[in-house]
């Protein structure tokens, strides 16, 4: 347990970030999520929106430091792949 002043602040500020960060990465997921989903039903222009959004989320998480850019830009480049390989096969 934390005994200085300092170290019982740094403990509160874990704790609000440990929050913010788990529901940032949760959102994170259900947009990818979705893209996915969406991808797998074969709406092109649901997927195509779908996978817009998710980036953006992802993008959101990466500058807000919750996940690393570079697990962004690899998790989109993914969700691209995935729904160009979609559309190229309809």
């Amino acid at each position: 347990m934390a005994n200085t002043p300092s170290a019982k602040k740094r403990m509160r500020q874990n704790e609000k970030q440990r929050t913010r960060n788990k529901a940032a990465r949760s959102r994170t997921k259900s947009y990818v999520k979705m893209a996915h989903q969406a991808i797998e039903a074969g709406d092109s222009q649901a997927a195509t929106e779908a996978v817009r959004q998710a980036a953006s989320e992802l993008d959101r998480a990466a500058t807000k430091g919750i996940i690393h850019p570079n697990n962004a830009a690899r998790r989109k480049s993914r969700l691209t792949q995935k729904l160009n390989q979609a559309q190229g096969e309809s």
